[in-house]
């Protein structure tokens, strides 16, 4: 899926940089991953397995358990570890826990044309899935460079985090054209409102 874009009509977004990031921004503006067809979009859409993988064996039992990773990746990527703190902990231990199971495994096939394509070795399961979205989640967390990179928008109401990759480290939005589109109309407002008065 390109960067930015979004899977109509649900409105997901896979623009943060990093696939445990983007499944934080499945709650904004409301919460997105609240059915099985909505999982699916978003397992394919984030990457997580190639865009002809039939996810025909997920069960209802998969969004919360997507929900339940994603709270507790929220809690790391939004909590730093301090004395006595038992949530952080319990989300580090759920997170590695997570983690431990083997992802998807991967393979090269010949597609029609004769090229190379990847695919799995077989229907992927939730834990697997789980496990490759918490592994980028222990390597962005463990990573000290990636950690500093990481950026709250500066958006109004807008709680998503994502990896700021720009040159000088300088992105103050989620999405330029959404939340900096928005700012910068805002902006425009309040000089023409002051230049009126």
């Amino acid at each position: 899926m390109a960067l930015g874009t979004a899977t109509a009509p649900y409105e997901l977004r896979f623009d943060a940089g990093r696939i445990c990031l983007d499944l934080l921004s499945t709650t904004h503006p409301q919460e997105r991953l609240d059915s099985l067809p909505v999982l699916r979009a978003w397992i394919t859409g984030s990457g997580l397995v190639p865009a002809d993988t039939v996810l025909a064996h997920a069960d209802a039992t998969w969004p919360a358990a997507f929900r339940e990773l994603r709270t507790q990746i929220d809690r790391l990527v939004r909590g730093w570890p301090g004395a006595g703190v038992t949530t952080y902990d319990f989300a580090l231990a759920r997170v590695n826990d997570l983690a431990r199971t083997a992802p998807p495994a991967p393979r090269a096939v010949r597609g029609e044309d004769g090229r190379l394509v990847r695919q799995l070795d077989g229907p992927p399961d939730c834990a697997a899935l789980l496990a490759s979205v918490a592994r980028d989640a222990v390597d962005l967390l463990t990573d000290p460079v990636a950690r500093a990179a990481l950026r709250q928008c500066e958006g109004d109401n807008c709680r998503i985090v994502y990896l700021d990759t720009s040159r000088g480290r300088r992105r103050r939005w989620c999405s330029s054209e959404v939340c900096g589109n928005r700012e910068r109309v805002a902006r425009h407002r309040r000089r023409a409102a002051l230049a009126r008065a």
